[in-house]
């Protein structure tokens, strides 16, 4: 028996009857053992919901047919697919012969239903999108795992686990092991087996079960095909989401956001007040040389359409000497200047926790010293603990109706500077000068963006736009000198275009060993090399 899918490499088995010396016990795939899912954990039935069986099923009956000399009927065999094989041997020869049948039926099968079967449509497309939100697919069969696996390598198909042998509570059982929250399958055994197991149950109309059978059985919705699926996993998704946010905010009771007037904040501060109400949330944006002055005024309007009463600390992070320094652990000491202003601040308000726009990506993200300040200090973090990713914030963003849905992502002006370069005031300010230079000549010039920065390098600035923009600047000598004097004339001696674009971290990349940084928020500060660059 193979012991995992040499396209998707991250298939498991579990145990089933199977030939002799196949290994009993669940077999993990040669990449390690299999960890717990970032995202959801979606069980698939194999026949009929993932791939269509009945021409490889047909054949091996009719073998078998010929070899009992039973006038099997396949094709009514395979008009009621579902159950184990045993309960359809049952049909055709007495209890003293039906479980030997099963047996042979086994053995004849790898010959001769495997190559016949295809799948069904939609269903890369619907395992593509599970791990697109960073889940697990695990199929669940009633069909001995080790058959099940030679269809997923046949077929190529991309999951991540196969529990064969499971009928009815044996379906509910495995589910229950594998921590699944949805299960998608063609018949009224999986719907109930679903419901058992507390799962949400997702019909297809692919098999023997009709729609309204499917519904009456549990199925929460019946797809035509799996080819909708996709649609329908990202709206589940962004759904329990959203309601898992509002949940942990009235859990709350009430916040103070930590609202810098980005995309992530200004949608946390939102949904807070849809949670709350404005009367017990509160807007804490931080003042400082590292907040852009062109931020302040639109985020005091949007707080105050909210109806939020919006607080402007002052906060001196350039009293730090962590932060000064500019090593890799700067934002460390930016983050715990800002919670040790906001902190009381809220306590001051009597309001019961402080909360940051941190999502669930910026969690799994690379180097973030942040966080771990953010997280010492007691901040919640909601979005993040609601699993709700940066295009799930823009995308309920923009179903609100927020002005903020498609606002470019905007670091502070710190992060601009090259790491290992003093951040000063005046090094703040000079970037703030030219960045602002720089928008303002691209206007001029009908050149349109989403993404700039500009960085500070010590001895140069260094201009980051779209690869769009770059290209045009390219092919427009006029602009590109419009661009470099802008620059230049904030203060900047040297300027260089970044061929490569606008990239958000990238400078990052630079640091020393970028596998540690990765999980460098439960590590504490690292050192830098002597290399200077950017964030």
């Amino acid at each position: 028996m193979p012991t995992a899918s040499p396209t998707p490499d991250r298939a498991r088995t579990t145990a089933s009857p199977a030939p002799d010396g196949a290994p009993e016990g669940p077999v993990v795939p040669s990449g390690g053992p299999v960890v717990a899912s970032e995202g959801p954990v979606v069980g698939f039935d194999l026949d009929l919901t993932l791939i269509d069986s009945r021409p490889g099923i047909k054949a091996a009956f009719d073998v078998l047919a010929a070899e009992t000399g039973v006038a099997i009927d396949s094709d009514l065999v395979v008009s009621r697919l579902g159950p184990p094989v045993e309960h359809e041997m049952a049909h055709w020869f007495d209890s003293d012969r039906a479980v030997a049948m099963a047996d042979r039926y086994r053995e004849l099968y790898p010959t001769h239903a495997i190559a016949p079967t295809p799948s069904l449509p939609g269903v890369a497309d619907a395992l593509a999108a599970v791990h697109a939100h960073r889940g697990r697919s695990i199929v669940v069969t009633a069909k001995a795992a080790w058959l099940a696996q030679l269809h997923v390598d046949h077929l190529g198909l991309d999951v991540d686990a196969i529990h064969g042998g499971a009928w009815q509570e044996g379906k509910t059982e495995a589910m229950l092991a594998d921590g699944i929250s949805v299960y998608v399958g063609d018949h009224v055994h999986d719907m109930a087996a679903a419901r058992g197991a507390g799962a949400t149950g997702v019909g297809v109309a692919t098999g023997t079960s009709s729609p309204q059978e499917l519904a009456d059985a549990g199925a929460e919705v019946v797809l035509d095909t799996l080819e909708e699926f996709p649609g329908w996993l990202d709206e589940h998704l962004l759904a329990t989401r959203l309601d898992a946010l509002d949940a942990q905010l009235r859990e709350l009771g009430s916040v103070l956001v930590a609202y810098s007037g980005g995309a992530d904040s200004a949608f946390l501060l939102a949904a807070a007040v849809r949670a709350l109400g404005a009367d017990r949330v509160v807007a804490a944006t931080a003042y400082s040389g590292s907040l852009p002055q062109a931020e302040r005024g639109p985020a005091a309007t949007y707080a105050d359409s909210l109806g939020v009463r919006q607080l402007t600390p002052h906060t001196h992070e350039m009293e730090r000497d962590g932060y000064r320094a500019n090593n890799g652990d700067r934002c460390y000491f930016c983050k715990s200047e800002l919670l040790d202003v906001l902190t009381p601040l809220a306590a001051e308000q009597g309001i019961a926790a402080v909360a940051t726009g941190t999502n669930a990506d910026d969690a799994r993200a690379g180097f973030r010293p942040g966080i771990r300040a953010a997280a010492e200090r007691g901040a919640a973090t909601p979005l993040r603990d609601a699993g709700l990713t940066k295009a799930q914030v823009r995308e309920a963003s923009r179903r609100w109706g927020l002005p903020t849905w498609d606002k470019p992502a905007a670091a502070c002006l710190s992060s601009r500077i090259a790491y290992g370069v003093e951040v000063t005031p005046h090094r703040l300010a000079r970037v703030e000068r030219a960045e602002a230079a720089l928008r303002t000549a691209l206007a001029e010039h009908g050149v349109g963006f989403e993404n700039l920065r500009v960085r500070d390098l010590d001895d140069r600035a260094r201009v980051e736009l779209d690869a769009a923009v770059v290209g045009r600047l390219d092919a427009t000598p006029s602009v590109r000198t419009a661009v470099v004097d802008a620059v230049r004339d904030a203060g900047f001696d040297d300027v260089e275009i970044d061929p490569r674009g606008f990239r958000s971290g990238a400078m990052n990349e630079l640091l020393p060993d970028p596998e540690r940084r990765r999980h460098a928020s439960d590590s504490g500060p690292i050192a830098v090399e002597s290399t200077r660059t950017g964030t």
